[in-house]
């Protein structure tokens, strides 16, 4: 869907402008090698509520320091459907904070362009931020954070990090056995409305039982053309979910959501919760002892490779003021201070190595997190993976639900081959 440019006025929440202090020339204060500016500029950025408290100071000294204005304008919804209407029509950002997953469709549409960070800049980040935004072997974003599932485990339950999922779901049924815990695993299969399966929660166990979602281009981004669905490696993934599921060992429910799994979890009703590191805050209030590692896989069989998202600036192709937001975003957005104030702002494992170090030190948790997202997959970035998430999503269901694997994978294989052809 696309909204016309008078519905911007609904997503964009709060404009921040920050006048420069610097002299009135056009071109006072600059530092040495930035890009000139008149004193009337005003570098336009985009982000979310937490974000743009965040990164003011940062956009004040730049706009100071170059002798121009900025001015933040916070996106409460919908970020990327509004960033691509307001850029087609001449009125988006220079500069948008967002997922590295857009990176696809935004490319395809001529809305970003590729920033202009040097190798030895690059080679500070970690390797999954790295290849999340990168592609057709060009960097299109900056990378501040990352975010991986893993395995939460209440450790007055469970004691010892399972090494396998099915040593987890014996453990989980002994305890319910016992009338210690209600559940075996507080698991993710449904999304929030329980009408639709779970793509983005289920894909570790798919991997870790040797499938995949699309083959790799030579230049690292998925292929399209080479569809892992409906191979004969995606129905034996499958038949290993559907044994976990409601006619097998009952551990993986339809009635399980992101929000009542992280619920029973926080509660003391199950020992085991997959989840990402937006839960910590829930589970710290709520006073469980818990310990964070990565979602075991299956008994002999590959790791479980979650989807790992990296959050990232862009620079808009559209924006009035390319060298500037290329020199504020690669300078000022890349720096260390950055990273550390976003992840005060808000805890998630920093993408830049150096902060890195900083935000383990001051929340373990971080390492923990680190760990989980290091056999992850980015979560692909090109336009085609539109058509994976209703096909696999009712495919999970189906499974899980106990519905005969072979025609449920078939079927999902052949919507999604449909869709790919359009």
């Amino acid at each position: 869907m696309r909204r016309s440019p008078h519905a911007l006025a609904g997503a964009l929440v709060l404009g921040l402008t920050l006048t420069a202090c610097g002299g009135g020339g056009g071109t006072a204060g600059q530092s040495s090698g930035a890009p000139s500016a008149a004193s009337d500029t005003t570098l336009l950025i985009w982000a979310d509520q937490m974000r743009s408290a965040t990164l003011k100071p940062f956009a004040e000294a730049f706009a100071e320091e170059n002798g121009i204005k900025a001015e933040i304008v916070v996106v409460a919804q919908n970020q990327q459907q509004t960033f691509t209407t307001a850029s087609q029509a001449g009125k988006g950002p220079d500069v948008i904070v967002g997922a590295h997953d857009w990176i696809g469709n935004l490319v395809q549409n001529g809305l970003i362009d590729p920033v202009q960070m040097t190798e030895e800049q690059l080679s500070g980040y970690v390797d999954v931020a790295r290849k999340a935004v990168t592609y057709g072997g060009q960097v299109y974003g900056v990378p501040y954070a990352v975010e991986s599932l893993a395995l939460f485990r209440n450790t007055d339950l469970a004691p010892d990090a399972p090494e396998s999922f099915e040593e987890l779901v014996a453990t989980g049924k002994k305890l319910k056995a016992a009338g210690k815990v209600e559940e075996i695993v507080g698991y993710p299969v449904s999304q929030q409305n329980g009408q639709s399966g779970d793509t983005y929660h289920l894909y570790p166990l798919y991997t870790s039982a040797g499938a995949h979602l699309f083959g790799t281009t030579p230049t690292g981004d998925p292929d399209p053309a080479d569809l892992g669905v409906g191979t004969e490696e995606s129905v034996a993934a499958f038949e290993r979910i559907a044994e976990l599921g409601e006619k097998g060992e009952g551990a993986l429910k339809r009635s399980f959501t992101s929000d009542n799994a992280a619920a029973a979890f926080n509660e003391g009703k199950t020992a085991f919760m997959v989840a990402g590191p937006w839960r910590l805050a829930d589970a710290r209030k709520a006073g469980v002892e818990y310990d964070v590692t990565p979602v075991p896989g299956f008994k002999d069989a590959g790791p479980a490779r979650p989807f790992v998202g990296v959050q990232s600036f862009f620079v808009a192709s559209k924006g009035r003021n390319k060298a500037l937001a290329q020199e504020f975003v690669t300078g000022t957005l890349a720096s260390p201070e950055v990273a550390r104030a976003l992840f005060d702002a808000e805890p998630r494992m920093p993408a830049l190595k150096q902060a890195l170090e900083y935000a383990a030190g001051k929340d373990p948790d971080v390492a923990k997190f680190q760990a989980a997202a290091e056999n992850g997959t980015p979560l692909p970035a090109i336009p085609q993976m539109v058509a994976i998430w209703v096909p696999f999503n009712t495919l999970i269901h189906s499974a899980v639900k106990g519905e005969p694997v072979p025609a449920a994978v078939a079927a999902a294989a052949e919507a999604i081959a449909g869709q790919l052809k359009q």
